[in-house]
């Protein structure tokens, strides 16, 4: 790494992949585009291929590689064709929802005997729960199959086990010290797993169990129905719903996942689930990307379970009913209104606890309110994550109980620590990965829990404050930012976490003007590079900043900066220009 600017206007240290390669300066788009590959590990030719062209055929592994997964296939397989109800158990997210849909879909293809149950977050919580159990008994269910969940459910798969059901977990989430006694536990979190596929979501989980189940079958003695069933369902068409699962969990964007999305959003494209068509069509979705999905379909999708009943954002993925379709994505769209009004209303006393913290030299934030929606403490948190670079839990405290979610930032594991939290008897429940976690806390261990979390981020960051480093993948001349180069860059979608979009930074800009935009917290306006282009660029949340207020100050016309951003293409009356969404200046 080398370092290009110290201390920028809004306080933070630019560094850029150093290259070995006698063309590491050139700005041409070939070169660029490799040495960001480079810069991401992808440092061969073949590997480079394999990402600029991400397929199915290539990355789909065989299933076997996840421990307990052809043991789970085969429970499966024996329940349908025994015609035993079979009952899938997910979560309230959007990775629980898709991961339900492609189970229930997939098994109703076969013309089997599935029944679903969705906990409410309210109600029930994360994860299997007694009184759902009971009820799945009492419906006539044999076997139980849980989605995106279950792997910390011991004493739930026990009193399961004591009713007479057959248990499978399939889930990502990291596991205690003791699995469950499942008939089968499929999960790449799994300590004695080598599958190597521990970044997948939940529903890729679930897509590999199916794809299991599918061969299988294929190895039975089957009627002919059963085999013309199998024939005529391609589990390639699940993959619209696969993309979006892992997309809103946050799943890094790499290997299977990579071929996952990609394939994913062309099938989204082909718009053939009903419910999904209809709700991209209400939210005014033209063309999917990784973007759309997750911060259009996805938070309506999850606005469901967030505020009541995840029930109507599954139904909506199920359905074969255009007038159904419509109700629940109109509803679907009012709920995630609502729940932005709601999260915006707390935003402000979460953000003024938060602070407090900051200013206090913490290296996490704990903020916790009395009664409010536990639907949007994850969204608040990753908000204050964004904003403070620090790990961040968010909570609500109602009748002596404290339910919350945090959100992490690279470096700190979140799920660790609130695993260990629970091994030592601070948190009554919890779970997660990395990135993101719940968790539940009687009220009088709030102060314990918070003391917890700071030590242990202190010690995963070895005592130190995170770094306000940011890591740029080249340094280039503001000339060279090109239709050109966007178009060549391209080629490494789909982007999200794990493969985020190239952030540059551009020397040789002079400021030609700048003003608000919007409701007057953004900036648009223009450079001029030394080669005497002109470099449009926008800024979000930008005007009063040091960087709005440098730019928006006419003194300041003509000086030249460093800049730092991402390059995309920008279409107005039918003319398709380069643009720069600014993110820093340094002078």
């Amino acid at each position: 790494m080398r370092t290009v600017v110290e201390r920028s206007m809004l306080g933070q240290a630019w560094t850029v992949v150093t290259y070995s390669d006698k063309d590491s300066k050139s700005d041409s788009a070939d070169n660029l585009l490799q040495q960001i590959l480079i810069g991401r590990g992808i440092t061969d030719m073949a590997a480079m291929e394999n990402f600029l062209n991400p397929c199915i055929k290539e990355y789909m592994p065989d299933p076997s590689v996840l421990n307990d997964i052809d043991h789970a296939a085969k429970i499966i397989a024996d329940s349908i064709l025994n015609n035993d109800k079979i009952a899938i158990y997910g979560d309230y997210d959007v990775d629980g929802i898709t991961s339900t849909a492609i189970f229930v879909k997939y098994l109703r293809s076969l013309g089997a005997d599935v029944i679903w149950h969705l906990p409410t977050r309210e109600g029930e919580g994360y994860g299997l729960n007694m009184a759902a159990i009971d009820e799945i008994a009492a419906q006539g269910g044999k076997l139980i199959i849980t989605v995106d969940c279950g792997i910390s459910g011991n004493d739930e798969v026990l009193h399961a086990k004591a009713l007479g059901l057959k248990v499978v977990v399939t889930d990502h989430h990291s596991p205690d010290s003791v699995l469950p006694e499942a008939d089968a536990v499929v999960n790449p979190k799994r300590t004695d797993d080598n599958s190597k596929l521990d970044y997948l979501a939940g529903v890729g989980v679930a897509f590999l169990t199916l794809v299991a189940l599918r061969r299988e079958l294929r190895g039975r003695n089957l009627s002919s129905d059963m085999d013309q069933r199998i024939k005529d369902t391609n589990l390639m068409n699940y993959l619209d719903l696969v993309a979006l699962g892992t997309i809103c969990d946050t799943m890094p964007l790499i290997g299977l996942n990579r071929a996952f999305v990609a394939t994913g959003l062309k099938i989204l494209g082909l718009r053939n689930n009903l419910g999904l068509r209809t709700l991209m069509d209400i939210a005014g979705i033209k063309k999917p990307s990784v973007y759309a999905a997750g911060f259009a379909i996805g938070p309506r999708l999850n606005a469901a379970g967030r505020l009541d009943s995840a029930a109507p954002a599954l139904e909506l993925l199920l359905t074969d009913n255009p007038l159904i379709a419509n109700d629940l994505a109109q509803k679907l769209h009012q709920m995630n209104q609502d729940r932005v009004d709601i999260q915006n209303a707390i935003m402000v006393s979460a953000g003024d606890i938060a602070q407090k913290c900051c200013d206090a030299g913490c290296c996490s934030l704990f903020v916790c309110g009395d009664n409010w929606h536990g639907g949007v403490m994850g969204i608040i948190a990753g908000r204050l994550k964004d904003k403070y670079n620090l790990p961040s839990c968010v909570a609500t405290r109602c009748d002596g109980v404290i339910n919350g979610s945090g959100r992490s930032i690279p470096g700190v594991d979140l799920g660790k620590i609130i695993h260990d939290a629970l091994a030592l008897g601070i948190l009554s429940e919890g779970g997660g990965h990395a990135a993101a976690a719940g968790f539940s806390l009687s009220a009088e261990n709030e102060q314990r829990f918070c003391n917890f979390l700071e030590q242990s981020v202190k010690e995963q960051l070895n005592g130190e404050k995170p770094s306000c480093e940011i890591v740029a993948d080249a340094e280039i001349d503001a000339g060279s930012a090109t239709l050109k180069l966007v178009n060549k860059l391209n080629a490494l979608e789909p982007f999200g976490q794990g493969n985020p979009e190239p952030l540059f930074i551009l020397n040789g800009a002079s400021l030609r003007f700048a003003t608000t935009m919007g409701h007057g917290s953004h900036l648009r306006g223009s450079f001029v590079t030394s080669s005497g282009t002109q470099l449009a660029f926008v800024g979000f949340n930008l005007v009063g900043t040091p960087v709005g207020d440098f730019l928006l100050d006419d003194a300041n016309t003509n000086t030249t900066i460093k800049v730092l951003g991402k390059l995309k293409e920008n279409e107005y009356n039918g003319r398709t220009t380069v643009q720069l969404v600014l993110e820093d200046i340094a002078v």
